[in-house]
């Protein structure tokens, strides 16, 4: 075997001493190391390789691969939201049809490369045109075109002719979270697939593949809590968990230092809770939103508004958090039907305006009079 040398390790002088690699400093996916070392985001260190590893969708993907295996693929569309695998499952057909040096045969563009008209016209157009020898079991060349829905129309009108006039030779794969803004006219040279977010089931089934993997201690309310937040998003679920780890770690090791117990041989890390999980995110506790909510119903004006704002400094609660979870608390509690609607109704023009930027202590005063309002229609419906 021919010994591979390194970029760095050139015109250096033998008798120098190396120095020591990979203190941190390598970028994933270089510095002659794998991607899968300590300091690779653990979304990308678990992201899927294969069809078969992809969480979900299982319909979808059986589908995809049925059409690759016969060699029919399509033009394709996957759209839905973030974190829900659309990027993961065409890199798994791009190995699949190519195998390790998929590279050279597929050209990506995402969100962050200039994707105007002059790069359809060029880029694209040049890497389509050109003539690809057989990798494997298929010489169609991949483009993949992430996040297509930023695209610009003129972008989008330009691609329309490239699809047609290279199918032979390249299939086009479109992402995207937004499907309504994709012009027509491509969404109907390609095949189109949805990706709903992620069924708890199957979030919780990958985040505990990880969780052995890494050797982790997660309680069943953290892992629980990890689901809850991620809301269908795998990324965000991941990003969670290795953040509260991180965040556990450090605390566990400045305990240890304080009580002079750190020893090398105890090397096994706190078990993540709820508790934790909630604090590193900066969400809300359950228990917290639960004496809001009593407050909100049960104290006088401003009574409410001096405990929650004194929570709100306390814990650092963002008011936007307060209110989507105070408005999933109030679809659990029984009140008349009429009540809930008005009440809902006024969270959410709550909740539009503070995505404005409006002023978090009018916004509360108006959550307290939103419940005060509601309150007193209950007592009168009583009498």
């Amino acid at each position: 075997m021919t010994e591979i040398t390194s970029v760095m390790d050139i015109d250096v002088d033998e008798n120098q001493p190396r120095k020591p690699v990979n203190k941190g400093k390598d970028v994933a996916g270089f510095g002659g190391g794998p991607p899968q070392g300590k300091a690779t985001p653990w979304v990308e260190k678990y992201r899927p390789q294969s069809l078969d590893d992809v969480a979900a969708h299982r319909d979808i993907i059986d589908t995809i691969d049925r059409l690759t295996n016969e060699n029919k693929l399509p033009h394709l569309l996957l759209y839905g939201p973030p974190g829900t695998g659309k990027t993961s499952t065409i890199l798994a057909v791009a190995r699949k049809l190519y195998g390790p040096k998929y590279r050279s045969m597929i050209l990506e563009l995402n969100a962050s490369d200039d994707r105007g008209i002059d790069v359809v016209r060029q880029q694209i157009q040049d890497f389509a045109s050109t003539q690809s020898f057989s990798l494997g079991k298929s010489s169609v060349k991949l483009v993949l075109l992430d996040e297509a829905d930023a695209m610009t129309k003129d972008a989008q009108f330009a691609l329309r002719r490239v699809i047609e006039k290279y199918t032979k030779s390249t299939r086009f794969a479109l992402i995207g979270n937004h499907v309504n803004k994709i012009i027509p006219a491509l969404q109907s040279r390609c095949t189109r697939f949805r990706f709903a977010p992620l069924d708890p089931v199957h979030v919780s089934q990958r985040l505990k593949h990880v969780v052995d993997a890494e050797g982790l201690n997660v309680s069943e309310d953290g892992l629980a809590a990890l689901v809850r937040l991620s809301n269908g998003d795998m990324r965000k679920a991941l990003n969670i968990l290795q953040s509260t780890h991180m965040a556990s770690k450090q605390t566990t090791e400045e305990k240890r230092k304080a009580l002079n117990t750190l020893q090398s041989t105890d090397t096994k890390s706190e078990q993540i809770t709820a508790e934790e999980v909630y604090l590193c995110t900066g969400n809300p506790l359950p228990k917290d939103i639960e004496q809001i909510a009593g407050w909100l119903l049960n104290k006088s004006f401003a009574e409410s508004y001096k405990n929650i704002s004194e929570m709100k400094t306390r814990k650092g609660l963002a008011i936007v958090d307060i209110v989507r979870e105070v408005t999933m608390f109030v679809f659990k509690i029984q009140m008349p039907s009429d009540v809930r609607v008005q009440l809902i109704n006024d969270l959410a023009d709550i909740e539009y305006r503070l995505s404005f930027g409006c002023n978090d202590k009018l916004q509360l005063g108006a959550i307290i009079s939103t419940f005060s309002h509601a309150r007193s229609v209950l007592v009168g419906a009583a009498n």
